[in-house]
């Protein structure tokens, strides 16, 4: 597996593709920006929404239990996973229960983090992603880049080119009205002959057994209205106190989202309809040890909604399939850890901390302050390798003695000016995708110093 700087280099050998993609989701954020400052009470709602999932975090097992008895009074059949291996047998257990070989599915980050698709296409089961850019990247046997955007990496050339090699549609066509006509013909198909539809869930409300899933295409709608049978996927944070609280958090999702004033479909499921069996399976998956974490427990917040993503300038520069886990960009970085430390240790250092995550998190998570964090517990763990942890040691070293940082900085000024070869090469990292500074004549404290005491002969 590559690490999240190495993934990045290969992303941007395609300077102009590279280009683009931070262009794309920065007009996305511009978007956001505009949606929010057009509501006065915008930070009010943010708070409103932050306290509100404050409350369930220290009150879960309450609002868990709530649900589920509320839920099953509905007619709706309730499953605990513990992991995602139990979620994802689970799903198989209903399928083969029922003899149906194939599925059709709304987006689900949460199914993207328990690896479902290749799962169950090991037991037989046909799987279907059935909104666009899950298609797109499904078809491209590739993950989603994206939580909200899942094929935001792509071009419509790529696409394009996907759909003509797999739909048969002509070669080179490029106009998206024609390939979004494509793909609903397409999908049209698979709505009608699959027997059971799932779905993720954006919000679960303890008060009424009820959830809501919110979508721009209404695929979940087709799929749940047309199946047999309706499953639910769940991680426990999806859940929220009552239904009226549904005003503040579909506010924000969708501007945060994508800049607009409500997803299209916002879809409420309260019970199974005459015939039909309705399954919701509530997965922890490490979503417990997180909620034990006091620093990291606020990451359970998250409402999926990406505007994390569209701001950071790491993730607009380095693609979301760099950071090699199911949530990319800055949430990704203070998930990913908890679910394998080990594995994901690079990923607290692709972020410049430079906290314009957590200035848009419609929850206010303090993602920027959380990233620092895990890269503490990663050092101290021992995962940051020797090379970076030697170079920490250097510079505590430097750091902590003033006169050996001065030393330091005045040789580093020398060397800059007289040679220049020393620093502006290969070996050195930071100057591969960067133009060195010039180097100052002085240091900040020897201007100060001199300047301190022209100020005082002035006075």
């Amino acid at each position: 597996m590559k690490t999240h700087s190495q993934a990045s280099d290969i992303f941007n050998q395609d300077e102009p593709r590279v280009d683009w993609h931070d262009e794309s989701l920065w007009f996305i954020r511009q978007k956001r920006d505009k949606a929010a400052f057009a509501i006065p009470e915008w930070e009010n709602l943010r708070d409103i929404a932050s306290q509100i999932k404050e409350n369930v975090l220290a009150n879960m097992d309450t609002y868990l239990l709530e649900f589920e008895e509320k839920a099953q009074q509905n007619g709706i059949q309730i499953h605990w996973a513990a992991d995602a291996e139990e979620h994802n047998q689970l799903v198989l257990q209903i399928l083969q229960k029922h003899g149906f070989k194939k599925m059709v599915k709304s987006k689900s980050m949460l199914t993207e983090e328990c690896h479902l698709n290749p799962f169950l296409e090991k037991n037989g089961i046909e799987v279907i992603d059935t909104d666009l850019g899950e298609r797109i990247v499904q078809l491209r046997n590739e993950p989603p880049s994206h939580i909200v955007l899942p094929a935001i990496h792509l071009k419509k050339q790529d696409v394009g080119d996907t759909f003509h090699e797999h739909l048969g549609t002509e070669k080179g066509a490029s106009d998206p009205q024609y390939l979004t006509e494509a793909a609903r013909q397409h999908l049209r198909e698979k709505f009608i002959a699959a027997d059971l539809a799932l779905t993720g869930v954006n919000f679960a409300i303890a008060e009424t057994g009820g959830f809501v899933v919110c979508t721009n295409e209404g695929n979940a709608d087709m799929g749940a209205h047309l199946a047999k049978v309706h499953i639910a996927c769940m991680g426990f944070e999806k859940i929220i106190p009552k239904a009226e609280n549904l005003g503040v958090f579909l506010r924000l999702l969708a501007r945060s989202a994508t800049g607009q004033p409500v997803t299209t479909y916002s879809s409420h499921f309260q019970k199974p309809r005459a015939g039909q069996e309705m399954h919701v399976i509530i997965v922890d998956n490490g979503r417990s040890t997180q909620l034990g974490r006091e620093d990291f427990r606020s990451s359970l917040k998250c409402i999926r909604c990406g505007a994390c993503m569209n701001t950071c300038p790491v993730y607009r520069r380095s693609g979301g399939h760099s950071y090699h886990s199911a949530v990319a960009g800055p949430i990704g970085i203070i998930l990913a850890p908890n679910l394998d430390m080990k594995k994901n240790k690079d990923l607290p250092f692709a972020s410049t901390l430079c906290g314009s995550c957590t200035n848009v998190c419609p929850v206010k998570i303090n993602i920027h302050e959380q990233i620092w964090k895990w890269r503490q517990e990663v050092i101290n763990e021992g995962y940051a390798g020797f090379e970076k942890t030697q170079g920490i040691k250097l510079m505590n070293t430097v750091l902590s003695n003033p006169k050996i940082y001065r030393f330091a900085g005045k040789m580093g000024r020398q060397t800059m000016r007289f040679a220049p070869f020393l620093v502006n090469n290969s070996l050195n990292k930071w100057f591969k995708n960067r133009e060195m500074p010039a180097p100052p004549k002085e240091s900040f404290r020897e201007w100060y110093l001199k300047n301190r005491n022209n100020n005082k002969n002035e006075q």
